[in-house]
């Protein structure tokens, strides 16, 4: 019997569709960097095009789409425009860089994150489109989503067309979470009022900043195909690229929106380790009645282990942390910013010194000084977010004429 299930086994493994090594398994979807260079780029023909992009924008054969734009015989490529971090990925978060020419290219690389946030009339002059093809994490902070709206302003003011090349939302498109921003608190990291999570595409954002928010620029967005709202990032089949150097892996972008915006609450959040925005805690804090009331509140999708750690970077470096670790097992329930209110005010409860705000950028991070306001007043998590709600159901009402999917 065991020998005949052993050739059973193998008769089944050989008639299974082959991998060969070194190839990758087939996506689910098409990007629209895929979609671009499959058909939509006959519209580019004759045309100076200018990209802004970076490492991680990849087609879903995980090839540079600079690399395979400049390759292309029908597409004039003349610059390419980088965000945060570079063209490449090699400068750390906050890090300011100029402009220079791509060795592999030789195109000009014009820095979008440095004294010029948005692309000047002279990095303009040898474009007539402008493409972007960034990876965005589905959370307002992430700078990606500003340099975007930043290029739209002056892409539109130059009277030149802007298109998007769709991307997932790698934390899906149908939770929608948080403050919605207010004015008083515009910053590079949340320009437009929306939810700390949006539950959007870059190209549906794209459309939401263009029409709401009154950018007027001449938008294209080059729509994936195969993409549901429902999908997190492995349902679309897709290989993850670090996007910036604390995002390594799509794991990370679940955590991200969590405990990215409460750091200026005297909070590490992991970042300086090898598993960022994955922890919660701070210098000689005891983790086990904090892990213990944060179970208690009974979050979806997550489980709160208490946890030490050791920044290797950074103001922590050096020093033993202690908190909680965020085992996130349900992603698809996982309730990011509620989550992170439950850890502020559970620390509020049992170890309250250790809440340390610093006022003016943790309302910049939340979009709103209510939080802080409502915390140390002692509200519970469930009055701060009904606090949110009626801002948010309008925001909700507001962006579903700019889904695409």
């Amino acid at each position: 019997m065991k020998r005949a299930s052993f050739l059973a086994a193998a008769g089944a493994a050989a008639l299974a569709p082959a991998v060969r090594a070194g190839t990758l398994p087939q996506a689910s979807i098409k990007l629209g960097d895929d979609v671009l260079l499959r058909s939509a780029w006959h519209a580019l023909r004759g045309r100076r095009v200018g990209i802004i992009a970076n490492q991680a924008s990849v087609t879903s054969r995980l090839v540079n789409i600079v690399d395979a734009l400049h390759d292309h015989p029908g597409i004039h490529l003349t610059g390419i425009y980088a965000p945060e971090h570079g063209f490449r990925g090699g400068h750390t978060a906050g890090t300011t860089f100029g402009s220079y020419r791509d060795p592999r290219t030789g195109l000009p690389v014009y820095s979008l994150y440095g004294a010029d946030k948005e692309p000047s009339p002279a990095m303009l002059r040898d474009v007539d489109v402008m493409l972007f093809d960034i990876q965005d994490v589905g959370a307002r902070a992430y700078t990606f989503v500003s340099t975007m709206a930043y290029a739209m302003r002056g892409v539109a003011g130059a009277r030149k067309e802007f298109w998007v090349l769709d991307r997932p939302n790698p934390i899906g498109g149908e939770l929608v979470e948080g403050p919605v921003l207010e004015p008083a608190y515009e910053s590079f990291i949340g320009l437009y009022p929306i939810a700390m999570r949006h539950g959007m595409t870059i190209g549906e954002l794209a459309q939401l900043f263009n029409d709401a928010f009154g950018i007027g620029a001449r938008l294209h967005v080059v729509r994936m195909d195969g993409w549901k709202r429902s999908m997190l990032w492995p349902q679309t089949g897709l290989q993850w690229v670090q996007t910036s150097p604390n995002i390594p892996d799509w794991k990370t972008t679940v955590v991200y929106p969590c405990t990215g915006p409460i750091s200026n609450a005297g909070i590490n959040n992991g970042v300086g380790t090898t598993r960022p925005f994955r922890f919660a805690g701070a210098y000689e804090l005891d983790p086990y009645p904090l892990a213990r009331a944060l179970q208690a509140y009974a979050s979806p999708g997550v489980y709160f282990r208490p946890a030490y750690w050791s920044p290797l970077f950074g103001f922590w470096r050096g020093k033993t942390l202690a908190g909680v670790e965020l085992d996130v097992y349900a992603p698809q329930r996982f309730l990011s910013i509620r989550s992170a209110v439950t850890i502020l005010a559970a620390i509020r409860d049992v170890a309250p010194h250790f809440l340390r705000f610093d006022p003016h950028p943790f309302a910049l991070d939340w979009g709103t000084d209510s939080l802080r306001v409502m915390l140390e007043r002692g509200d519970s998590v469930d009055t701060i977010e009904r606090a949110w709600q009626p801002r948010l159901e309008a925001f909700r009402r507001q962006r579903e004429r700019s889904l695409l999917y």
